[in-house]
Order: C-alpha cells, then sequence, then structure tokens
C-alpha cells in the first residue's frame, strides 16, 4: 500500500518528536492514501512555512492490520460518535484522562486510521466545546461532511514498518 505525506521538505528519516501535538489522533507522523489530498497538503505547508511543495511517498506492506504486534485503532471511512470524542480528546488541552480508550495522547495505539477532521469539523468541535451547539447537533453536523482519510504513525515501532520510495516535488 501506498501512503503519502505532503510538506515543505524531502524527509528521510522520521522524527516523532518533530510532530506536533493535540492532532486528530495524538502526537504523530500523518499519511494518507490518497495522493491528491497529500498534494493539497504540500500546497498549505509551502504557503505558511515557505519553500517547495513536496509528497513524501511510502509503502507499508498491505497486510500490516493483521500484525499482532501493533495497536492498531482504525475508525474506517465514516464519521462516528466514538470518532469525534477521540478527536476532540486529542485536540484538546484540556482533556487530561491519557488512559481513557478514546484518547492517543500516551501512544496506546501505534497506528490510528480515520477520517481527517477539516477545518468545518473543528468548527462544529469548537461550538460544541463553547457549549453553542449540543452533542446530538455535532453528529447530525458531521453526517453530511465528505471527509478524506488519514494513517497516523505514533510510534518508533509503527514507523519501521514504512519504507520511504520517494519525494517529488509538486
Amino acid at each position: 500500500m501506498r501512503l503519502y505525506h505532503g510538506s515543505n521538505i524531502a524527509i528521510d528519516n522520521i522524527n516523532l518528536a518533530m510532530c506536533r501535538p493535540y492532532k486528530d489522533f495524538g502526537q504523530g507522523f500523518y499519511l494518507t492514501d490518497i495522493e491528491e489530498q497529500a498534494k493539497k497538503m504540500a500546497a498549505r505547508v509551502a504557503r505558511i512555512y515557505g519553500k517547495t511543495p513536496i509528497i513524501n511517498v511510502y509503502e507499508i506492506d498491505d497486510d500490516f492490520k493483521a500484525l499482532d504486534n501493533l495497536r492498531i485503532k482504525d475508525f474506517g471511512i465514516q464519521t462516528t460518535e466514538e470518532w469525534a470524542r477521540f478527536v476532540m480528546n486529542n485536540r484538546s488541552r484540556d482533556f487530561i484522562d491519557v488512559k481513557d480508550i478514546l484518547c492517543n495522547k500516551d501512544n496506546k495505539y501505534d497506528i490510528v486510521i480515520g477520517p481527517v477532521a477539516d477545518d468545518n469539523m473543528a468548527l462544529l468541535f469548537r461550538q460544541y466545546e463553547n457549549e453553542i451547539i449540543d452533542f446530538e447537533t455535532l453528529l447530525k453536523g458531521m453526517i453530511y461532511k465528505r471527509t478524506s482519510s488519514q494513517y497516523s504513525f505514533h510510534t518508533e515501532r509503527s514507523v519501521a514498518f514504512l519504507r520511504k520510495v520517494a519525494s517529488k516535488v509538486v
């Protein structure tokens, strides 16, 4: 399986310490199986931080989900209540119950797979957190959102399964 990471630099060695915290699935290295999505992310990163948009291409064995030595949380492609709570907990600086199964701040999952919480989804989360909407309204707002996929790698053990294929200027 091919996975893509959009950036403004070529990444030959993944350094998890350089990854930002408070992301959808926690601090980790994020990729997608959708090349076009990675191109858009590369353009966004280059626009914000400068340099040239680059797609870093990696491969991982198709059967990686079946490996016993990896803890994988797979939400599939649909937004769900479980996914929403997981994303909100990981994004929140105030959420401190890291042992909760709906949180990955402690990297209890080596790899997490699921939809991306885009800017529209983030707005719904903020409205819920600020008590402008209730959870039921949040869930209803998620139903019609088109999502894209992300694969996040949170441990050195999981990153070791990625094989760098190429870095391409977009």
